[in-house]
C-alpha cells in the first residue's frame, strides 16, 4: 500500500533542518537585540526629526 511506509531519516536532511532552525534562532535573537539598542533612537529620529536624534 502506498503511503503507509515508515519514513527513514537521512542524516544530511536532519543536519539541514537543524542548521535552518539554528539560523532562525540566531536571527531572531540578533534582530531583537538590535531593536532594543537602536529602536528607541531610530523611532525618535523618524517621529521627531533630526533635532531629537542628537
Amino acid at each position: 500500500m502506498s503511503g503507509l511506509e515508515i519514513p527513514t531519516w537521512d542524516p544530511e536532511t536532519a543536519l539541514l533542518i537543524g542548521a535552518i532552525l539554528l539560523e532562525a534562532i540566531v536571527l531572531y535573537v540578533g534582530y531583537g537585540g538590535l531593536e532594543r539598542l537602536i529602536g528607541p533612537r531610530f523611532m525618535k529620529l523618524v517621529i521627531g526629526g533630526e533635532a531629537d536624534a542628537q
